[in-house]
């Protein structure tokens, strides 16, 4: 039997993840199943999207205003990004103890990361660690070593390898993986041992112009 529906009528224009999506089998943290994470720290799509979670990584110093706007301001799950490469040290992991504190359900490192700060983050937060994974070249079994409680995998073309080469070395480890825009792709992934699946939505100024559209054919 179908999920019954509402969408009522002012908040049905939202921006929804691949179907596909739904096909992955999910990672259960702290009693939540989720099978998707929407890339992005854009409050607008946060608050008007389907996604079970949201990624909130950003390529600048993890500031701890940026993190407390975006906990408050989702409904979903939010995992945010606390540095790792010029982000390090004491000063990244106070940013995952006040993420923790704040209500992130889990923290993301990037991909330059210490091992030994990976074990550092983990001695003292409860809520899991996401490590993203870049390159086949990755020492997986170092860094499930470490600490990483799952592997985020955003290797642009080489994602599906990248996804392999971890489910070879580690059966049963958490995955989430990028999967593009397309079906097939997602598809790709999610056969290849994706246990979940992050989705970069499109652009605002993408977003609009159906919309700007309809209001130019309909402007007097």
């Amino acid at each position: 039997m179908d999920a019954p529906v509402f969408d009522g009528n002012l908040r049905k224009n939202i921006v929804r993840v691949p179907d596909v999506i739904s096909e992955a089998s999910g990672i259960t943290i702290l009693g939540r199943t989720l099978r998707s994470f929407i890339f992005s720290t854009d409050v607008a799509i946060i608050r008007n999207t389907n996604a079970d979670a949201i990624m909130a990584v950003y390529p600048f110093t993890p500031q701890p205003i940026i993190s407390h706007a975006l906990i408050l301001a989702s409904d979903k799950p939010v995992f945010c990004g606390i540095g790792g490469g010029t982000t390090a040290g004491q000063r990244c992991v106070e940013i995952g103890i006040d993420a923790e504190f704040q209500g992130a359900l889990g923290v993301v490192l990037n991909q330059p990361t210490k091992n030994e700060l990976i074990t550092r983050v983990k001695s003292v937060l409860e809520i899991p660690i996401i490590v993203t994974v870049v390159s086949t070249e990755e020492n997986i079994r170092e860094r499930i070593g470490a600490g990483v409680d799952i592997f985020n995998v955003s290797g642009a073309a080489e994602t599906p390898k990248i996804v392999r080469k971890i489910r070879e070395l580690a059966p049963s480890f958490p995955i989430i993986a990028t999967g593009g825009r397309s079906d097939d792709t997602i598809r790709e992934v999610i056969e290849l041992g994706a246990n979940a699946v992050s989705y970069t939505p499109p652009s605002t100024s993408e977003l609009f112009r159906p919309l700007m559209s309809k209001y130019r054919d309909v402007a007097p």
